[in-house]
């Protein structure tokens, strides 16, 4: 799964001096392991797939910053694609701490993405939209949905190393803290399969430009860590990572915390 100032009724603390951080974790997509037979064998091919991922992870961390105040989290997805279409719903818990009442600021995310996903020649792009939402929050204002426009150039060299460039613009981001623009960076190593294992070593480095007048933050982050993929239906994998940023104030915060850590998570695809 990094946020701004709190909305009416509560004093500008924590939750939203991290506003600019942006959204929550975009959900990465399942892979397709589901295609219909034709019905005879002279009929085309049907071109719609679906699945589906669950997953554990011992802390829920976006862009840097743990968005469980650094508690496990469970998490879920539904994915569907139609040639170069698609269209998924991603959720998580979520603890955003408590209100000055006591109340829960927030304890469920779901992102509702879709978009396209074009290749010209050896390139992979991807094109689309993520909108975050919080049902249930303490949102008097109605400032924690937000939308953020998607796009990603990826490719493979020597089938095993992908390079990947990706972008993100909110014109209005969490906490009603302006425009916020994001630039990734990311690698991804496949290793030859070991015994049952097939071992992944990847990394992101990341920068946001926070519209610092709107409470918005500038800052960097990156993860680098070994995936182990293993079975293949369902596809389970199991991932270590290790995440940082040069974000101050929030080191041991507790709530939006953004020191180093490592992170573990188990997830199955279906």
């Amino acid at each position: 799964m990094a946020r701004g100032s709190f909305v009416a009724g509560i004093v500008r603390s924590s939750i939203f001096a991290l506003a600019g951080l942006g959204g929550l974790a975009v959900p990465a997509f399942a892979a397709d392991l589901y295609q219909p037979a034709p019905v005879a064998a002279a009929a085309p091919t049907h071109n719609l797939k679906l699945s589906a991922s669950a997953a554990f992870t011992t802390d829920y961390v976006f862009r840097g910053i743990s968005q469980t105040a650094e508690n496990p989290a469970v998490q879920a997805s539904i994915d569907a694609t139609y040639n170069i279409f698609y269209l998924g719903l991603w959720g998580s818990n979520v603890d955003f701490g408590g209100g000055a009442f006591g109340q829960d600021i927030a304890n469920l995310e779901l992102d509702l993405y879709g978009g396209i996903r074009p290749t010209w020649g050896k390139w992979n792009f991807d094109l689309g939209g993520i909108y975050y939402m919080y049902p249930g929050a303490f949102d008097p204002g109605g400032d924690f949905n937000y939308f953020e426009f998607k796009a990603g150039v990826s490719r493979t060299f020597f089938e095993k190393l992908t390079l990947s460039l990706t972008s993100y613009y909110s014109p209005e981001n969490f906490g009603q803290t302006g425009n916020n623009e994001v630039l990734e960076f990311g690698a991804a190593y496949v290793f030859n399969k070991w015994w049952i294992f097939t071992p992944t070593i990847s990394g992101t480095y990341g920068h946001q430009w926070g519209e610092e007048s709107e409470g918005g933050v500038d800052y960097n982050y990156w993860n680098a860590g070994l995936t182990l993929g293993f079975h293949e239906k369902p596809a389970f994998s199991l991932d270590v990572r290790y995440w940082d940023s040069d974000l101050s104030g929030c080191q041991h915060s507790g709530v939006f915390s953004c020191d180093e850590r490592v992170v573990g998570t188990v997830k199955a695809v279906f």
